[in-house]
């Protein structure tokens, strides 16, 4: 008598570790920029204490170093406030088109993933997504991993700040987005792509040109999404 087969289906261990191991890359690029973050903080009169309360709350390195850079006083409320929505506005695409992936998930579970989601881990995620099912200690506890070393370094930015300096003198500051380049290259597998990630860098860049930060964020993505509907065809419906 045969016996049955064994499971092949991945560990939780093994998934979080190939999670940790693809983020690894942008979680070293993350580090310079938490670490202007907690140096920028610092020097605007925050303890190191509330610079890791931030990351830890906000996760949004973008916004949050729009929002300290704009730290003045009196606060300019309102300006911040702006600021960071058109900045984070793609967070609601990204969860959007993550959440049939993760529905399966328990709501806690989903919640949790969505607040330690970033541009490279929604990425990941989506790219794991086209292969195979998402499971939660992918999707959440690599999340978990990112989202710690994003508080821990903003935490050594406020305290080491006058000793290390701006790591954008080293060009430090791009390495977030050449990552986050090569991981939307690698979803360009068809002409329909292509027009899409095109009319969006065109997009951002003539709005940056023009307007400036951040209005290119919020234009790049609406133009995206247009030409997404431009060139969208239906799939062929599954003979009976």
């Amino acid at each position: 008598m045969t016996g049955s087969p064994p499971d092949s289906s991945p560990s939780p261990l093994s998934e979080w570790r190939e999670g940790i191991a693809e983020l690894a890359p942008a979680m070293i690029a993350a580090m310079p920029l938490a670490l202007l973050y907690g140096a920028i903080a610092a020097s605007k009169g925050l303890s190191p204490f509330a610079v890791a309360l931030s990351s830890g709350l906000v996760f949004a390195g973008g916004a949050q170093l729009a929002a300290i850079e704009m730290w003045t006083s009196p606060v300019p409320v309102a300006a911040i406030v702006l600021s960071t929505l058109l900045i984070n506005a793609r967070y609601v695409l990204m969860a959007a088109s993550l959440a049939p992936k993760v529905a399966h998930m328990p709501l806690w579970a989903r919640l949790l993933g969505f607040h330690v989601l970033a541009d490279e881990n929604w990425a990941l995620a989506e790219r794991r997504a086209a292969m195979r099912r998402l499971t939660l200690p992918y999707f959440l506890r690599a999340g978990a991993v990112f989202w710690l070393n994003w508080v821990a370094f903003s935490w050594a930015g406020a305290i080491l700040g006058p000793i290390i300096g701006d790591p954008r003198r080293f060009g430090a500051d791009f390495a977030f987005t050449a990552i986050f380049i090569g991981l939307v290259a690698s979803f360009v597998t068809t002409r329909r792509h292509i027009a899409v990630v095109v009319a969006s860098a065109a997009a951002a860049t003539l709005t940056h040109w023009t307007l400036g930060s951040p209005w290119h964020v919020l234009a790049g993505a609406f133009a995206g999404m247009g030409m997404a509907v431009l060139v969208w065809v239906p799939a062929p419906e599954a003979a009976p």
